[in-house]
């Protein structure tokens, strides 16, 4: 499967970015349902493109998702990207995030030679995005309890995951010591 990124282009794509974010719900999200004036707005304000956040879509070949790179402004400094990937409902389930891991992955490590790790989280229920790490080549490195608001009051645990430049490139798993 081909997994391609294109970018987004917020100001032209505005309709179609309002749209995919509203119509689908994000139940491991910080809000299940976002609010279209929010996401107008957001828009508006360069949430979505700016020196330390890149939006693309995700095509494999329809478009099946939205990603977004997160703390570009830090890779200077020896920062690390982040993510945000978000799938169309009817495209969850399929086996996808993994491709879309590896592809994404590879792009990073090409696109930023002095990127020496990638890192993303989900929240502890998310037991299929979880997985997806695993599956993918990333290895679980923080469990921070109580780190997630869950928009009904409550809290759940972040799990955080991180890979290698090193791992990607030999297609191994380095560990890590947990006892201290």
């Amino acid at each position: 499967m081909q997994i391609r990124f294109n970018p987004i282009d917020p100001a032209a794509e505005a309709a179609e970015l309002v749209a995919f974010l509203c119509r689908n719900e994000w139940p491991f999200h910080g809000s299940a349902r976002l609010d279209e004036v929010a996401v107008r707005h957001r828009i508006a304000a360069g949430h979505y493109w700016n020196s330390d956040r890149e939006a693309f879509w995700i095509e494999a070949p329809e478009r099946i998702g939205y990603l977004a790179l997160e703390d570009l402004a830090d890779l200077a400094d020896g920062g690390n990207p982040v993510f945000d990937l978000r799938l169309a409902e009817q495209y969850r389930g399929r086996g996808l995030a993994v491709p879309i891991l590896r592809a994404l992955a590879g792009q990073v490590f090409e696109r930023f030679p002095s990127v020496r790790r990638l890192e993303g989280q989900t929240r502890e229920d998310n037991l299929a995005m979880r997985k997806a790490f695993r599956k993918a080549g990333f290895l679980k490195e923080a469990h921070y309890r109580q780190a997630w608001p869950t928009g009904d009051g409550g809290y759940l645990a972040s799990v955080a995951y991180g890979l290698l430049r090193g791992d990607f490139e030999t297609g191994t798993v380095s560990s890590f010591d947990w006892a201290d």
